[in-house]
């Protein structure tokens, strides 16, 4: 399914809903469409065109900073999809420091790999298997949060509101 992007009222970036949610945020005047997408539903009585990103019409302060949980999806956000350490699709993740020998599930531990360096690598450390990092993992910055609830794609229009905010 569709999702959307909800900024606050000062267009800094909550979070990320389902259409449906954004459809009623608007109808029920509870926030504002900025941008639309192709596409538009129909009741017996009304037709709204489906929101991309929503703007609050009210200011909601956020006592916290986002903090990302080391998920899968959030991984393979970080790293652009990409093999960490070959540069192909990545497919899975990897512990740099496998589990078996303390190593922890961190970002700074965890990164997007492919299946074939994955069992290449195995339980062992990667100079011990011949491969090399291409980046050192670290967590993620700014809006990164999005990728974890967003799934894997964004959506393009999206990105101005990212950039601006982060």
């Amino acid at each position: 399914m569709a999702r959307a992007l909800v900024l606050n009222a000062t267009y800094e970036p909550l979070s990320v809903v389902p259409s449906r949610r954004a459809v009623v945020l608007v109808m029920r005047g509870r926030a504002v469409s900025v941008v639309e997408r192709d596409i538009s539903w129909s009741s017996e009585k009304t037709t709204i065109t489906v929101p991309s990103v929503v703007r609050l019409t009210y200011y909601v302060k956020v006592p916290y900073r986002h903090s990302v949980p080391v998920t899968r999806r959030a991984v393979f956000g970080r790293d652009g999809y990409t093999c960490q350490y070959c540069g192909g699709q990545a497919e899975s993740i990897d512990h740099v420091l496998p589990r078996s020998r303390g190593g922890e599930h961190t970002w700074e531990n965890v990164v997007a790999c492919c299946r074939a360096c994955n069992m290449r690598k195995g339980d062992r450390l990667p100079h011990e298997a011949g491969l090399v990092l291409q980046a050192k993992p670290q967590p993620p910055r700014n809006y990164a949060w999005i990728y974890a609830s967003a799934g894997y794609s964004l959506d393009p229009a999206w990105q101005p509101y990212l950039k601006a905010a982060g």
